[in-house]
């Protein structure tokens, strides 16, 4: 065990150093509402996933299938 608190001891010793060079890791807030560009990235992602349907397999796994 004494491993792992060193490995958990560095970890912690580089995020603090991390945020002290950086600053703290930005949230942003859940509850705010999602912005579309509408941009032509936007559209050609659109078109590209109207060409998959989801399927759901016996033990509840979904996958995308293409669709021809």
């Amino acid at each position: 065990m004494p491993r792992t608190h060193k490995v958990l001891d560095t970890f912690m010793h580089v995020t603090e150093r991390a945020a002290a060079v950086w600053g703290p890791a930005s949230h942003s807030d859940p509850d705010a509402p999602v912005v579309h560009r509408h941009d032509d990235f936007e559209q050609a992602s659109e078109t590209e996933l109207r060409t998959f349907d989801v399927e759901t397999d016996s033990e509840g796994h979904h996958y995308a299938v293409r669709n021809d």
